[in-house]
């Protein structure tokens, strides 16, 4: 699986005219390798030359999870006492990469590593290689989507239960705490994230849950995520704390047809923006599009926001194995806000909801 993938990326890497990519520790180093590392003061680098094998730059003590690894990689190690600048010499020396042009994590790599890489390989030309490494990832295979599905299930167990036991007078924190505990229940290797929203923290769509009571005649918006194999699901509900006012249970059924309708759209050879404008076009009729205020979804795998991203302006077109969010919103200042989330995939029929939560309003 790993040769494959990486043949795959040098591939295109080179079709791109990179002459080498540098990966730090994270998502694409985890997709080609199976190697985790975490990202510290000890520079960890997997260097992947066109035409020739992988190097891997890291304390000795790390570089030992390499010999465990499917991909034949030289290893380049260093301890504490010795530092990490001559490995990264002798690595750069040995892939020869003065002058080369290498790719590397825009949003990933550090300073740090970019300084050596530099330092080390005199005149290298370093650009972004976000395109060519996302080109690979967004086409998930079956064993993908198996841990998705997985992460689903948990989510959507540890949901059911915290629902039948939050209740007005709880605080954002502590519903938050009940799910978090529900999450590592249900068989969650990682929790990758909990956003508890009432009243009105619920109108900004990423608040951080706080210690105010949940009112009756609020809206709560629960949106959680956990990993498995290092893939993740992402998933909101809204639900309310007793009944709401007329206007609001009104906006909750317009998100909720905003959310089918992206749903509805998603099939292959659409524009990524297409399902986009389905969506919002449901809540800018029912006069509502100005309190839209984000994308309608993003792609989702090993990171909980990746390609290939819901809005407009991408026409970049869906395929199978793609994943992605369906999750419009509509956020009133000073009151609340409805978010329905779901995680889709692309098939060769047309797009399945890998969640499937109920999407009717609940009272809490």
């Amino acid at each position: 699986m790993y040769t494959n993938r990486l043949s795959r990326l040098i591939e295109q890497a080179g079709a791109s005219g990179l002459d080498a990519l540098a990966l730090v520790p994270g998502p694409n180093l985890f997709y080609l390798t199976g190697l985790s590392f975490h990202l510290s003061e000890r520079p960890i680098l997997l260097l992947l030359p066109v035409g020739r094998a992988p190097v891997l730059v890291a304390p000795g003590f790390e570089a030992l999870k390499a010999e465990g690894s499917a991909l034949e990689m030289e290893v380049f190690p260093y301890t504490d006492e010795e530092g990490h600048e001559t490995a990264f010499q002798s690595a750069c020396d040995a892939l020869e990469l003065g002058g080369r042009v290498v790719g590397a994590e825009a949003f990933t790599m550090r300073l740090v590593e970019a300084r050596l890489l530099e330092k080390c390989a005199p005149s290298c030309h370093i650009v972004p290689a976000e395109d060519v490494l996302a080109e690979l990832r967004m086409h998930k295979d079956e064993h993908e989507l198996a841990h998705m599905r997985r992460a689903i299930t948990i989510t959507e167990t540890a949901l059911q239960a915290t629902m039948q036991q939050a209740r007005a007078g709880m605080s954002e924190l502590q519903v938050a705490a009940l799910l978090r505990a529900e999450m590592l229940r249900a068989g969650a290797e990682t929790i990758a994230f909990v956003i508890v929203q009432g009243g009105p923290n619920a109108a900004s769509p990423h608040a951080v849950p706080g210690d105010r009571p949940i009112q009756p005649g609020e809206t709560i918006i629960i949106d959680c995520g956990v990993t498995v194999g290092g893939y993740n699901s992402d998933i909101t509900r809204t639900f309310s704390i007793g009944a709401l006012d007329e206007e609001m249970a009104e906006v909750y059924e317009i998100v909720r047809a905003a959310n089918a309708a992206g749903r509805a759209a998603v099939r292959p050879g659409v524009p990524a923006e297409a399902v986009d404008r389905a969506a919002r076009a449901v809540i800018e009729e029912a006069g509502y599009g100005e309190y839209f205020i984000h994308r309608t979804g993003h792609g989702l795998g090993l990171e909980v926001h990746e390609p290939p991203y819901i809005v407009a302006g991408n026409e970049r077109l869906l395929e199978p194995g793609m994943t992605f969010t369906i999750e419009p919103g509509v956020y009133l200042p000073g009151r609340g806000g409805v978010r329905i989330e779901d995680d889709v995939v692309i098939t060769a029929a047309g797009g399945e909801s890998l969640t499937t939560f109920p999407r009717e309003l609940v009272a809490l």
